[in-house]
């Protein structure tokens, strides 16, 4: 089976259909530069061109990268501030002509979509995936269920979000070598994992397509840290999962 999965984030916005079968893209993936300031009418126009670029007429499922509940985004760190309390589920599907819309957290949806088809699959105990990209996003995990909206990437690492020192934009911006970066990513891990302790560590986002560069870097992390298996594709898939549950419930807007 087939849906339709859109992933929202700081500098880009991507989307494909999904095969549920194999857990990945039925076609490669369509990205357009995330809109500055990136307001909800911005971001929506974007949607549409991503899903009128496949011709998809149906339901979808749309990440966005801060705490979502019943489809209201609350929290937007790395968005325009007038995403707070927009029913974004409602606006875009408006945008979209009426196609029902499913919003959920972005790193909660590539988590959901690792648990179920890549690293995570068929582990128990604490989970955590962090996706590494223009902010941290994070995914709880215990027992195989997730805890949602645990924004991780905000906990305060030496007087600052730790996002600010440890995402991938934050060795962009400040020309951090791969050491320096991974230093960085290590104190913010070992951090989590004194609050958590989970069992396995999963890094996503862009960045986990070189994992080679890294991971061997990392120190003081006790637990297991592998790379995403879905890589950056991961919140595209978690987004198709979470529209066809929605829409076997009758959900959506």
């Amino acid at each position: 089976m087939q849906i339709f999965g859109v992933d929202i984030g700081g500098t880009g916005i991507k989307g494909a259909p999904v095969d549920l079968e194999r857990g990945d893209l039925a076609q490669e993936r369509h990205k357009v530069p995330t809109p500055h300031p990136a307001t909800p009418d911005g971001v929506a126009g974007c949607v549409v061109e991503v899903v009128r670029h496949f011709g998809w007429d149906g339901p979808l499922g749309v990440t966005f990268p801060g705490v979502v509940t019943g489809g209201v985004t609350r929290t937007a760190a790395n968005m325009d501030p007038s995403w707070i309390d927009v029913d974004t589920a409602s606006l875009l599907s408006r945008a979209l002509d009426g196609q029902p819309v499913t919003v959920l957290n972005d790193a909660d949806a590539a988590g959901v979509a690792e648990m179920t088809y890549g690293a995570g699959r068929g582990r128990d105990g604490t989970v955590i995936l962090l996706t590494l990209g223009t902010g941290i996003g994070s995914a709880l995990f215990t027992g195989g269920r997730l805890v949602p909206n645990s924004e991780l990437g905000h906990l305060e690492l030496k007087g600052h979000d730790a996002e600010k020192r440890a995402s991938f934009k934050a060795k962009e911006d400040g020309d951090l070598t791969w050491e320096r970066w991974a230093h960085r990513l290590g104190k913010y891990m070992a951090h989590v994992e004194m609050l958590f302790s989970p069992d396995l560590f999963i890094l996503g986002g862009g960045v986990s397509r070189k994992p080679e560069k890294f991971l061997p870097l990392i120190e003081g992390v006790r637990a297991e840290i592998v790379p995403a298996k879905l890589q950056n594709n991961a919140g595209i898939v978690g987004a198709g999962m979470a529209a066809k549950a929605s829409s076997s419930k009758g959900g959506g807007a």
